[in-house]
């Protein structure tokens, strides 16, 4: 009786006006109290690897982690299966999930029992639907004519968020569903944006809106962010995605290079120039061009930067010739813009022009609910490309993170983690679980677990029997320091500088030289 009370639940919700994230997990809510399991997950096909859409039971950074079918056999199994797979509790193939169960309180716990339904329509694979138990005998009563119903409903249920998601996107014919689904599934996972909470959800929203046209786009935000990231991400979901992005580095372009390399030059323009050469405006037209570190751009070259985005021509070094240049403009700074019109170091009438549709990229800072995900995600990058066992983090070490106030951003974290999971493996036996715990990522971290921004001291305490690198130290507390004048001061360079008493370019020179 239990079990055909789940079964209309589940019937229920497919004729509700839910989001996709709140059916499925009312979905595993309604199993839970006809199957036993510790931990549930449903996820979603993408590519080559089964992606969490949403889990239960397990660690926050569970959510992060891609699962690739040819690194996890029995994921595979059970997507290759037309019928629900137990697996035996002796069995030699390593469990997904071994050390993620939300109840391990950072031990490496086995998962004994595990079962899996693939969910198809006809012979296309959507998903997997998984469910885990520390109990060897746990699902030993469960009917597998049960799970295959319930494993036919929740592919019915994925198939109809699908399609609503496609509508949404303006798919204009039934045949086109599944193809713009998988196109846009693809530049997604390119773009990586990792994130739930409600800043990253805003800026998502930013770019759906602004990459359907051809607005300039100006992105900022501090170093380390993701700017590039959401750069691509534009493209990606813009008109011209068939077409390449080309990216300069404006910071690394000397100022007597940078008029031929955004223009191009002409054969005997200067010495050197011994050939005809086109700039990245022409070999970017039709497509985008991406201008990275644009406050960094020399005075000199900004006037034919304005004509080029304004008129759409372009002049070669040495030419006389006006070339077309069909190409839409992303430009992205760590530094604010306006304080730098005000100081004469950047043309007005060129920051209004670039300032069409601005999207600020939000520090690590202020997005600290999603550590837990970039974590699980960077963790298992670095797994794949050190040939790891299971990389899991405790809970002391994920709430240390979570606490640090990453001047650095998401590129400090990743570093962090990359260097720790590399530190930490050296001492495991090859493909055994590496465990990162709160003693693994060192003193800067264990000195954080007593306090929060705002209120900063100094890291050093007379009564330590460690060794103390002042330099280090001095450092730190700087570094510190500065997020949390430019956090108080909602990342105004200008005015954190002043409430410490710098000037604005002593203070730019320190804060880079920080890592900033």
């Amino acid at each position: 009786m239990d079990q055909l009370r789940t079964l209309v639940s589940i019937v229920s919700d497919l004729t509700e006006a839910l989001s996709s994230e709140e059916r499925f997990y009312r979905l595993l809510n309604a199993l839970q109290k006809v199957i036993p399991f510790d931990a549930a997950g449903l996820l979603r096909l993408e590519g080559d690897c089964l992606v969490p859409v949403v889990t239960t039971g397990l660690s926050a950074d569970a959510m992060g982690r891609r699962f690739s079918l040819r690194e996890h056999p029995r994921l595979e199994i059970i997507s290759r299966s037309a019928t629900p797979v137990f697996f035996p509790a002796d069995t030699d193939l390593p469990d997904p999930y071994d050390g993620m169960l939300s109840s391990d309180h950072g031990e490496f716990t086995r998962i004994h029992a595990c079962m899996g339904c693939a969910l198809k329509i006809g012979d296309e694979l959507l998903g997997v639907l998984t469910a885990d138990a520390a109990k060897a005998d746990a699902f030993n009563e469960i009917d597998s004519g049960f799970l295959s119903a319930v494993s036919a409903l929740a592919a019915a249920e994925m198939r109809t968020t699908l399609l609503i998601e496609a509508l949404e996107k303006g798919a204009m014919r039934q045949g086109q569903i599944a193809r713009t689904l998988m196109r846009d599934a693809t530049l997604r996972q390119g773009s990586d944006m990792i994130g739930t909470t409600s800043v990253i959800q805003r800026l998502r929203q930013d770019i759906d809106l602004v990459a359907k046209s051809d607005f300039t786009v100006l992105i900022t935000g501090e170093t380390g962010t993701g700017k590039e990231l959401v750069a691509r991400a534009v493209h990606a979901a813009s008109t011209r995605n068939t077409e390449p992005m080309l990216y300069v580095n404006c910071a690394a372009l000397p100022e007597t290079l940078a008029d031929s390399e955004l223009f191009g030059h002409v054969r005997g323009a200067f010495t050197g120039a011994s050939a005809d050469r086109a700039g990245k405006f022409e070999v970017a037209s039709g497509g985008t061009l991406f201008l990275d570190e644009i406050g960094e751009l020399p005075l000199s070259i900004q006037p034919k930067l304005l004509r080029a985005i304004q008129q759409g021509e372009v002049q070669r070094v040495g030419s006389d010739s006006i070339i077309r240049s069909d190409v839409r403009l992303i430009a992205a700074t760590n530094r604010d813009l306006a304080a730098e019109v005000e100081a004469d170091r950047f043309r007005a009438d060129l920051f209004h022009r670039l300032n069409v549709y601005p999207l600020r990229v939000p520090p690590l800072r202020e997005r600290i609910k999603d550590i837990p995900l970039l974590a699980g995600f960077f963790c298992d990058v670095t797994r794949r490309r050190l040939g790891l066992g299971p990389v899991r983090i405790d809970p002391d070490a994920m709430a240390s993170l979570q606490r640090n106030p990453w001047p650095g951003n998401v590129r400090e974290l990743e570093n962090v983690l990359s260097r720790v999971t590399l530190q930490t493996a050296s001492s495991v036996p090859r493909g055994k679980p590496v465990i990162i715990r709160q003693s693994s990522l060192g003193r800067e971290f264990a000195a954080t677990e007593s306090k929060e921004l705002p209120g900063i001291t100094p890291n050093v305490s007379p009564t330590e029997t460690s060794p103390v690198n002042l330099q280090d130290a001095t450092r730190g507390f700087q570094r510190k320091l500065i997020a949390q004048q430019l956090q108080l001061n909602n990342n105004n360079w200008s005015a954190a500088a002043r409430d410490l008493g710098m000037h604005r370019s002593n203070f730019h020179h320190l804060a880079k030289r920080l890592g900033f």
